[in-house]
């Protein structure tokens, strides 16, 4: 600025004097002054979330109507927008419902420019389709001793009239004019008279309605509800009783399974035969004393104990009935495997249709094949052990042949012909020769 005024020639103002203050400043700091609202305070002893909910950001006070929208004190605009444009008019116009059927004449409010439409809540009126039969129908085919014509005629009429709501039906049936009827005797006729008329006209499904069951059913249920809180008690200690029950059940069958195990591997080491050379000369054999590799006894066991034990399912509650149909933990995949193949070659499904009759008749039917394939593997370990005896009695005895009954020997099994067709005749055994049992 002093370069300026020399050069425009002007006055230039007297410089002024540096002092300590200038250069050191001054020793007390100016406060600053805030420029923004006041902020209230809060009242001693009121909280901090009621204190909060007495003012919004803008520290205006609350509305005097609770709102919906946060900004703009509650109003979606804050300023009235007046254009140039007339308001549209609404007028008290009448309509009607289509779905009434006495043309009853309603009014509400419309605008004149809307076009009329059809009332919008009258699609919700659902209507039952009652089926209509003839008199000679009737006399044909829905004709019975305990119903007359004009007591069926009655019903239709309430069920057209109440859509199907039996309460009400049996709550407004004519008991003076006709005998009483309960809910299911109702309900037994209407879907009787349905199911004619609907096979006459070629129906393939068909509803069948149960009274008896449907009665046995509120039974009950009337006496579930009215148990006394000494009998819910009895209850629920033989329940836990029965688990209990079950627990120990479990934990024998499976100590049960462990010992079989162990007896099974301590057989299977005292069985297992010797490997011994190829040339035995018939000294050895005469010495040799060697006892059956197969114990029929153990042989019959297993099959008795074959098949599968599918577990009962008597907890109380509601339950799938599916859950019968599946396979226990014990049984193997290989077991699983098999029964599979012989439900495809049987064209039968592997997960039918889970009705009472199917699970247990299903069930028995893969026990079955179990304990099939349990057999035809006994047989065949039995076949083998036959056809070993008989080569090691032609070893002992050269020139004799062991005859063996037929009704022991119904087939030429393959084991049979891999032992006729080997060069060499191993007579005490190998590991690869025990059996699958």
């Amino acid at each position: 600025m002093a370069d300026v005024r020399d050069i425009m020639e002007l006055e230039r103002p007297s410089t002024p004097e540096v002092t300590r203050d200038m250069i050191m400043g001054h020793d007390k700091v100016k406060k600053k002054t805030s420029t923004g609202p006041k902020v209230p305070r809060r009242p001693e002893g009121m909280h901090r979330e009621v204190f909060a909910l007495l003012y919004n950001d803008n520290k205006d006070a609350p509305p005097l109507f609770p709102s919906d929208t946060i900004g703009n004190n509650g109003y979606k605009q804050t300023k009235i927008k007046l254009g140039m444009r007339k308001p549209r008019k609404w007028m008290w116009m009448p309509f009607t419902n289509p779905a009434r059927t006495d043309n009853a004449t309603f009014h509400h409010w419309r605008r004149p420019s809307d076009e009329p439409k059809e009332y919008p809540f009258a699609k919700f009126n659902k209507k039952v389709d009652i089926p209509k039969y003839t008199d000679v129908e009737y006399q044909q085919h829905l004709k019975c001793d305990r119903w007359s014509k004009e007591e069926t005629d009655h019903l239709m009429e309430l069920a057209e009239r109440f859509d199907l709501r039996f309460i009400i039906m049996a709550d407004r049936y004519n008991s003076e004019k006709f005998s009483k009827r309960s809910v299911e005797d109702l309900k037994q006729r209407y879907y009787k008279i349905c199911g004619i008329l609907a096979k006459m006209s070629g129906e393939k499904r068909i509803y069948t309605y149960d009274a008896d069951h449907e009665r046995r059913r509120k039974e009950q249920l009337k006496k579930l509800y009215q148990r006394k809180p000494e009998q819910i008690e009895e209850e629920q200690f033989l329940i836990s009783e029965l688990k209990k029950i079950e627990a120990r059940k479990k934990e024998r069958e499976r100590k049960t399974q462990d010992l079989q195990k162990l007896i099974s591997q301590a057989d299977s080491q005292n069985d297992t035969p010797r490997r011994s050379d190829k040339k035995i000369t018939k000294k050895k054999i005469t010495n040799l004393n060697r006892p059956s590799r197969v114990d029929t006894n153990h042989i019959l066991q297993s099959i008795e104990s074959a098949g599968i034990k599918f577990p009962d399912y008597k907890n109380s509650g509601v339950s799938l009935r599916s859950q019968r149909m599946k396979l226990p933990a014990n049984v193997g995949q290989k077991k699983s495997k098999g029964v599979e193949q012989i439900l495809q070659e049987m064209d039968l499904e592997l997960n039918p249709t889970p009705s009472e009759e199917i699970c247990q008749h299903f069930n028995e039917l893969r026990s079955d094949m179990v304990l099939l394939m349990e057999i035809k593997s006994a047989l065949g370990t039995c076949e083998y052990e036959l056809q070993s005896l008989r080569h090691q009695y032609e070893a002992v005895n050269p020139g004799k042949t062991l005859s063996i009954p037929p009704q022991l020997m119904p087939n030429t099994t393959e084991v049979e012909a891999k032992i006729n067709t080997s060069e060499i005749i191993d007579v005490v055994g190998s590991p690869e020769t025990q059996s699958n049992i």
